[in-house]
């Protein structure tokens, strides 16, 4: 029989899926140390995976692992060589937080765009009057966003973006042209040269050596000043000293960011004293029924692959 090891509670749903199939037998580690998870793991034969970091020591311990199932959709806090020499699969959850991220994105875009925290603070302060002595806020009707990675997040955002009537253009040098166009955006192929023009740009792509730094000083100076960026996918693909002095310098308008090069960054971060970044700790999949799906895909993904059954779609390639 399987033994589960869910490493950091998960949502009572996905418990009472373990609990309910006899097939398997579970136990929930939230002591998630380096430590524990070396004298523990060694008897399981799959784990869930939220944010513990599993590297080449612990994995190579885990003689039993067959499966590592994410609970998400990135899996930078896996070692990756270690995976694929001991033949472990790893999974992600593919159907699960592509509306909960792309909300997020509308959520930072219309904040910022609109200055709502500004407004809302000098109403409480009244200084009601002090509205004429504010930046004015942007409409979002006929502005031109890209969408960096047309994955399902970048799927998920299009609609929501026209259906604000924004013209949608995406980066991905992975898709072909005619998919974009299905969802009546338009295909971009210079990075660079698009953001000279664009009003938006948001974030979805996986962290590598293509992409770190992808957004930076070079072609920040060259962007629209009423320019503004989200990133909701990984803290690295906009470099942050780089953003930082982009902002002071008033080379763009504002930030959304959800990620961080380091999470959590620390205390002294320059760019926590930056009053045009809106922020948020890396939770932009934390709803009430993105946690449930997320949960629930994470245990499924286990269950398929001991029955053999497993969606390809959800497989690291590795």
């Amino acid at each position: 029989m399987p033994k589960v090891a869910v490493i950091k509670s998960i949502h009572p749903s996905a418990i009472k899926l373990l609990k309910n199939n006899s097939k398997f037998e579970f136990e929930v580690i939230e002591d998630f140390s380096k430590e524990n998870l070396i004298k523990k793991l060694p008897s399981f034969d799959a784990v869930t995976l939220k944010t513990a970091k599993l590297d080449n020591e612990i994995i190579n311990n885990c003689k039993k692992l067959k499966i590592i199932s994410r609970h998400g959709v990135g899996f930078d806090n896996v070692d990756i060589n270690a995976v694929k020499t001991n033949n472990i699969t790893l999974t992600i959850t593919t159907n699960s937080n592509a509306t909960a991220v792309s909300e997020h994105v509308m959520f930072m875009i219309l904040n910022i765009s609109k200055g709502i925290n500004v407004y809302d603070k000098i109403v409480r302060e009244g200084q009601f009057l002090d509205r004429n002595k504010i930046d004015k806020s942007f409409e979002l009707w006929n502005k031109k966003i890209l969408i960096v990675g047309f994955g399902r997040v970048g799927k998920s955002l299009i609609s929501k973006c026209q259906a604000f009537g924004m013209k949608v253009y995406v980066y991905d040098p992975f898709i072909d042209k005619k998919i974009i166009e299905n969802f009546k955006g338009t295909k971009i192929d210079d990075l660079n040269e698009f953001l000279k023009e664009t009003d938006y740009i948001s974030i979805h792509a996986p962290l590598n050596e293509e992409t770190k730094n992808l957004i930076n000083i070079s072609n920040l100076r060259t962007m629209k000043k009423s320019s503004i960026i989200i990133n909701t996918s990984r803290g690295g693909i906009v470099n942050e000293k780089d953003l930082n002095e982009a902002l002071n310098k008033g080379l763009i308008h504002g930030a959304g960011l959800d990620v961080f090069e380091k999470e959590p960054p620390d205390k002294n971060n320059p760019l926590l004293k930056n009053k045009r970044i809106l922020f948020s700790p890396h939770s932009a999949t934390f709803t009430n029924e993105c946690m449930e799906r997320m949960g629930v895909e994470t245990v499924e993904n286990i269950f398929d692959f001991f029955e053999k059954k497993l969606d390809k779609s959800k497989i690291v390639k590795l």
